[in-house]
C-alpha cells in the first residue's frame, strides 16, 4: 500500500471511529408549572417523560409543529454568571410544547428552547433565567 493510500485509509478509519457530531448552539430559558395543556399533546399526561426532562420549542426549532416529540441532547455551555453550568451534565429532553404559546410563560422569551425546571436544574445551578446551550437532535 502506498503512503497516499495508507493516509486515505487512516483518515477514513479515524472518521469512522470518531464521527463528527453536528451540535448546534442556542439559548435556553425555563418555565414553571402548569405545563398543560401543551400545543403538541394537549392534556395527555403521558407526553411527559417520567424523569421530567422535557422542553418547549422556540421558533428556531419549532418547524411548524414537526418538533413535537423530538428528542434533543442538551448541555449548558455558559451563562451570564460564572460557575452556573454543570459542565459534566448532558440531558436528553423531549419537545412537548411551543414556547411562545405555552401555558406558563418562559423566564426569557425568544430562546431556542424552554426547559422544565427539572431539566434546567440538572444542567445548571442557581436557576438562572437563561443559559447558553449546545444541543443536538437524537
Amino acid at each position: 500500500m502506498s503512503i497516499s493510500n495508507q493516509l486515505k485509509f487512516f483518515i477514513l478509519l479515524f472518521f469512522h471511529l470518531f464521527p463528527i457530531h453536528r451540535a448546534e448552539v442556542g439559548t435556553a430559558a425555563t418555565y414553571n408549572p402548569p405545563y398543560t395543556p401543551t400545543k403538541c399533546f394537549g392534556t395527555d399526561p403521558s407526553q411527559f417523560p417520567s424523569n421530567n426532562l422535557f422542553a418547549a420549542a422556540g421558533d428556531g426549532i419549532w418547524d411548524n409543529g414537526a418538533s413535537c416529540g423530538r428528542q434533543y441532547l442538551v448541555r449548558c455551555i455558559s451563562a451570564a454568571r460564572a460557575n452556573t453550568c454543570k459542565l459534566d451534565q448532558t440531558i436528553q429532553v423531549r419537545i412537548v410544547d411551543y414556547a411562545p404559546n405555552s401555558t406558563s410563560k418562559p423566564s426569557i422569551s425568544g430562546t431556542t428552547m424552554v426547559l422544565s425546571v427539572t431539566a434546567l436544574n440538572t444542567i445548571a445551578v442557581s436557576s438562572p433565567s437563561s443559559i447558553n446551550i449546545e444541543f443536538q437532535q437524537v
